[in-house]
């Protein structure tokens, strides 16, 4: 038989994913992949309990839903400081990684070349293999996750298509300085290259830190697509509802690939989604102090067991030392696995979001209930045995 696509041998199956399935066959709790077990907001389950007895079920207009763009795009307004026109500036998405792919798709050709700082979320690499274009990667350094500017621009100078940041950051949890931004956008400009952001923690921020939106930046509207979604802010994961936000030339490319790729969101989501779009502020604040407790819970909690971690800034995710826990050659693939069976706790290795060679780093995400956090730090005290 003819042979596959060789694409495929350049990347795996999703680790993150296959670690969810490893704790559902042990009964682990699963802090690999970021869901959490908390209920989304009363106004969205209520509106969607409405929408299914009254419609719409059909073909949704395949750029998204006339009221959800026009929600979606006073919500942008609220707190970009910009109103996309929701006609011409934005497309909704089967989740941010549709409007991820199609972006990359929509702006490069074949051989480009895109910019990705590492640590980095793993499908950002996967899909710039799929548009078969070349990822340069520029470390990001602990524990603060800074980057060396000299190092970037050389990445730059390499002749990049585009830059593609995860702010905040998935695994790491930094949060871009405006300052950083800054000096990214001024090379995307000298250089002439696009910003992909991948914005959807964008309401998940701790004390001491600020989110601040590329495209906002002088002359970085032109050049920046940006990507969200509504799983994260409103913990609806499974409705798979984003987003790409950009300017009329690049969004018609854009919609294009949407088009062909997945005709449209889910009609009756969308619906019950606009309350989502439309809650007050308050519900964003009282969001944000919900992550911020969940985030005292568990890093306090790995704390007090003597687990090293760096400090997120952002998003709800926590990289940790399991060095001293391993035995000698063991990779962390396997001590995951381990960990999964024997401590009863998933999570996912850390060398499936470094470029780097790092085996001794491992991400536990913390958007749970007070209950699973407490008892997954109950469970990691059996980690003190295995030193």
């Amino acid at each position: 038989m003819q042979p596959t696509s060789r694409k495929n041998t350049l990347f795996t199956d999703s680790v993150i994913r296959r670690m969810t399935r490893i704790a559902c066959a042990c009964d682990a709790i699963n802090l690999a992949q970021g869901f959490p077990d908390f209920d989304p907001p009363r106004a969205l389950t209520d509106r969607l309990a409405e929408v299914s007895a009254q419609g719409p079920h059909q073909y949704p207009i395949t750029m998204g839903a006339p009221n959800f763009r026009r929600a979606l795009a006073d919500k942008c307004a609220r707190f970009m400081g910009r109103r996309p026109d929701p006609d011409t500036e934005m497309v909704v998405t089967i989740g941010s990684t549709e409007a991820m792919v199609d972006t990359l798709f929509a702006l490069t050709n074949p051989g480009d070349r895109v910019i990705l700082f590492s640590p980095y979320f793993e499908n950002y690499r996967a899909q710039i293999i799929m548009a078969d274009c070349e990822p340069v990667f520029v470390p990001l350094t602990p524990p603060g996750f800074g980057f060396d500017p000299e190092v970037l621009e050389d990445a730059f100078r390499r002749g990049a298509k585009a830059i593609l940041i995860c702010n905040p950051s998935n695994p790491s949890g930094k949060v871009f300085t405006r300052a950083e931004l800054e000096l990214i956008a001024g090379l995307c400009v000298k250089y002439d290259v696009y910003a992909v952001m991948d914005e959807v923690y964008e309401h998940i921020i701790y004390e001491g830190y600020q989110h601040t939106y590329m495209a906002t930046l002088p002359g970085m509207w032109e050049r920046t697509v940006s990507c969200s979604s509504l799983s994260k802010t409103y913990s609806v994961t499974g409705w798979r509802l984003g987003y790409a936000l950009a300017p009329a030339h690049l969004m018609d490319r854009i919609k294009q690939y949407h088009d062909f790729n997945a005709v449209g969101a889910p009609s009756p989501l969308m619906e019950a989604a606009v309350k989502g779009l439309e809650m007050p502020m308050s519900y964003y604040e009282e969001f944000a102090a919900h992550y911020a407790h969940m985030k005292e819970l568990f890093t306090g909690g790995l704390r007090a067991l003597g687990i090293p971690f760096t400090e997120p800034q952002g998003a709800y995710f926590v990289l940790a030392d399991i060095g001293p826990y391993m035995k000698k050659g063991q990779s962390d693939v396997a001590f995951c696995e381990q960990m999964a069976q024997e401590v009863g706790v998933a999570c996912v290795p850390g060398s499936s979001f470094f470029h780097e060679s790092v085996n001794h780093i491992v991400r536990l995400h913390f958007a749970k209930k007070d209950e699973t956090l407490c008892a997954a730090l109950e469970r990691l005290e059996i980690l003190r045995r295995m030193a």
